[in-house]
């Protein structure tokens, strides 16, 4: 679609008011006075699961997110501290009422084929991701943005090009919001709003991702992946930041095997894992202290239900498999990594937030598992006739080994009977949106720093693979986007964390952090970031 002549845009200006002009500084590797650095610029991340996709409309998962914001990305970002800043937009302006937001694109900034990005890439991508033909794992998103006819669209009410994102000219876009929403800007951080190069996709299809046909718009442009093996990203020169990009070269090592991973990193052929054996995190601590890194996450770890399923329809049932659990036991002696246990959806480490005082937290284990073996009897379940389901789980031994220690609880204290069944990741995740399990482990990363990132996902339009809904939590969130202030939206988000525990259409099992191991050589890595994003170009490479 052509831009909006500069005569209607100059008319849209004149409405907005006085707002600040948000310009911040840009983000890039900070190199420390009196660092010499290595000559040879490459690294090698370990990155648990082989990546399902690399396509930024189809993300959905920290693998594959990982790599996709190497190699993309949006009209904002964040810095090392976890701040937005500008990116492909060096500045924008938010309307009187909250409703309008104008960015204005940065000059310069290439494809990696070298062609210039447009606002129009960013009306055709946002298009591109609304439109039900794409099934989008993130459509929902752009409903929860409140992005004007997105949830219509979504539907098929309206076509693609009636979504309130448009192109004024090559360096403005436009976005059009039916509410104010108080952290959108935050929202744009996600891969789902990235652009992506639509003659590529016109003219590739599905396999415009191929290290022969992507065009990046990041860093970093895709070299080789060969699947199960690698993934590797060369630094794209055409990157508006290119200058202050210090790795060359950034390979991703898809090992599920966390001590194999570890064994890697030992011998040096790995410079950040993406994980470690839990078992193991101990001996690191006193061997390999300055290499271990745990850091604050914004991160809640769940066991799902399928509410359509019976016996998981029935409340009293998911409560007693909830209260059943000791989260302190998990934290303290499973995990052992300063995890925090999970009684709600969002953690603490999320900004502004004030967790509710819920009842069943306040009591003590005993009286937890009491309540559960009573509401489990009702439920018509007992030593006779004994609760039977299928615990699923994606390959990794840290999610075998809490399935374990979590199913032998359940039988221990209600007589469950539990089969574990672990499933590649890509496989996972389709039972998952096919709604074909019975209970499965799950886990949240925060999209952005906002409760409405962990809250948004229970509601009706949220991803949900539960698919559970409840007209009191919706009212909730809908009146926290509403909020006047910060306080009085906090109100809100407790609103719904009440109705989520008297509900409990998933069992919250603890808070993440977030602790890798890190190779001494390799600096800019930050330490103090709740958010998942590690970006390559942060980062540098010591003698």
């Amino acid at each position: 679609m052509q831009g909006i002549k500069k005569s209607k845009l100059a008319a849209m200006v004149a409405l907005m008011v006085a707002a600040p002009l948000v310009i911040a500084p840009v983000s890039a590797a900070d190199v420390p006075a009196g660092v010499t650095l290595a000559k040879v610029q490459e690294i090698v991340r370990g990155n648990g699961d082989e990546v399902p996709t690399l396509d930024p409309a189809y993300s959905s998962d920290t693998a594959s997110s990982r790599v996709i914001q190497d190699m993309f990305e949006g009209l904002v970002t964040q810095d090392t501290t976890g701040n937005i800043v500008p990116a492909l937009a060096t500045s924008w302006e938010e309307s009187e009422d909250g409703k309008v937001y104008t960015f204005h694109l940065r000059e310069g900034a290439k494809w990696s084929n070298g062609e210039p990005i447009t606002a129009t890439d960013f009306e055709y991508s946002f298009q591109r991701v609304i439109d039900p033909a794409t099934a989008a794992p993130y459509a929902w998103y752009y409903t929860m943005a409140n992005i004007v006819n997105a949830d219509e669209i979504n539907k098929g009410e309206l076509s693609t090009d009636q979504l309130g994102v448009k192109a004024l000219d090559e360096k403005t876009l436009q976005i059009t919001l039916t509410r104010p929403v108080p952290y959108f800007a935050k929202m744009l951080v996600h891969e789902s709003t990235y652009p992506v190069y639509q003659a590529v996709i016109e003219k590739y299809g599905d396999a415009w991702t191929k290290p022969e046909n992507i065009v990046t718009s990041s860093a970093y442009k895709l070299s080789k992946w060969v699947l199960n093996e690698r993934i590797v990203l060369e630094k794209s020169p055409t990157y508006w930041n290119n200058e202050k990009t210090q790795v060359t070269k950034v390979t991703y090592l898809p090992i599920q095997d966390l001590t194999a991973e570890y064994n890697r990193f030992r011998t040096g052929e790995i410079d950040i894992t993406s994980s470690f054996p839990l078992e193991q995190y101990n001996a690191i601590k006193k061997q390999r202290p300055d290499e271990l890194l745990t850091m604050p996450s914004l991160g809640t770890y769940y066991y799902l239900f399928n509410i359509n399923k019976k016996p998981f329809d029935d409340v009293r049932v998911r409560k007693a498999l909830a209260y059943a659990i000791d989260r302190d036991i998990v934290t303290d002696i499973i995990l052992g990594q300063g995890q925090i246990p999970a009684y709600g959806v969002t953690p603490p480490s999320v900004s502004g937030f004030e967790a509710p005082k819920l009842a069943w937290e306040t009591m003590s284990q005993k009286e937890r598992t009491k309540k559960a073996q009573a509401l489990l009897k009702e439920a018509g379940f007992d030593k006779k006739n004994p609760l039977k389901f299928e615990l699923v789980y994606n390959t990794n031994e840290s999610h075998k080994k809490l399935a374990i220690v979590v199913s032998s609880m359940w039988k221990k204290s209600l007589g469950v009977e539990v089969e574990l069944a672990n499933q590649e990741w890509k496989t996972f995740l389709q039972k998952l949106s096919q709604r074909d399990f019975d209970v499965a482990r799950y886990a949240w990363m925060g999209d952005y720093n906002e409760a409405s990132t962990f809250l948004s996902y229970f509601e009706r339009t949220g991803m949900n693979y539960a698919r559970w809904s409840n007209v009191n939590y919706d009212e909730a969130m809908k009146l926290a986007i509403q909020a006047p202030t910060d306080s009085k939206r906090n109100d809100y988000y407790q609103q719904a964390e009440k109705v989520f525990a008297e509900e409990m259409p998933a069992v919250p099992l603890y808070f993440y952090t977030r602790s890798v191991l890190k190779q001494t050589k390799v600096g800019g890595y930050s330490k103090t970031n709740a958010s998942e994003g590690r970006f390559t170009r942060d980062l540098y490479v010591t003698q």
